[in-house]
């Protein structure tokens, strides 16, 4: 992966969190990654830093349950903002509940990944980044 791919985490769980990075750096990947322990200070960041910096490609792994503001919410957030829309959105979440798959897909994420997380966790990403960015981990 081109290094000027920052990862971003949203994930109040520490162990979830590190589990994410540990699978992300075993395929090799040394992009930058940034961890957000709460949806206040990820969504701060995106809309302080990402929509103003249009020569970095953000990948954001959202969590849907945590602190001070949701992930459904900052996925609407970003999806309705014209300097973050283009940022691909993977809902990482303990939550099957259809209506939560429903409404996310809804928001036009661009993948949603139910934890935890297996091997197949990677090939999601590749995916998502292959279909945004023209590239893979």
């Amino acid at each position: 992966m081109k290094k000027d791919v920052v990862i971003l985490i949203a994930e109040d769980d520490i162990g979830h969190f590190l589990l994410a990075k540990r699978r992300i750096r075993s395929s090799g990947v040394t992009s930058e990654i940034i961890h957000f322990p709460d949806g206040q200070l990820a969504f701060d960041f995106l809309k302080n830093t990402c929509s103003k910096d249009n020569d970095t490609n953000y990948l954001l792994l959202l969590d849907i349950r945590m602190p001070k503001i949701d992930g459904i919410e900052i996925l609407e957030y970003v999806k309705t903002q014209s300097g973050l829309k283009d940022i691909p959105v993977v809902i990482v979440t303990t939550s099957d509940n259809p209506i939560n798959v429903m409404r996310c897909k809804q928001l036009k994420c661009d993948g949603y990944i139910v934890k935890p997380l297996d091997e197949t966790f990677i090939d999601q990403i590749n995916k998502v980044l292959k279909k945004s960015f023209s590239m893979a981990l």
